[in-house]
């Protein structure tokens, strides 16, 4: 559950470390998000030198969520810390060419393919 102000760790090596969620897309009353829904975010926290820049605004995918995600078959999968992809605001494709942790297989079934794919473990 990702609402705005929340802090998020960046799991890509786009040189984005931290940012910070300021808008969901989906309407004006839309709170939360969750996994696999696209947040608008600004980088808190960044590596010098790299594509990403601190204060810029991107889009980014949720792939880790602290509150208990439910799966179809009735199981319940947590991660211990939130945690978004950069990705491009057209294509929705990953900005970066490395993904960090694990990702869950609900990304790959929402049609974010080339995360998965990209990832180390998808759980």
């Amino acid at each position: 559950m990702i609402q705005p102000q929340t802090i998020v760790k960046i799991a890509d090596n786009t040189g984005a470390k931290i940012g910070r969620v300021f808008k969901i897309p989906g309407g004006s009353k839309k709170r939360y998000a969750r996994i696999g829904e696209l947040v608008i975010l600004s980088v808190q926290l960044a590596e010098p030198r790299k594509q990403v820049k601190k204060k810029e605004v991107l889009y980014a995918v949720v792939v880790r969520q602290r509150q208990p995600f439910r799966r179809k078959d009735g199981s319940y999968i947590r991660f211990d810390e939130n945690a978004v992809v950069i990705v491009d605001k057209v294509k929705k494709e990953p900005r970066g060419g490395r993904i960090f942790g694990p990702i869950p297989r609900e990304i790959q079934e929402l049609g974010y393919q080339k995360i998965a794919s990209l990832a180390p473990e998808v759980v």
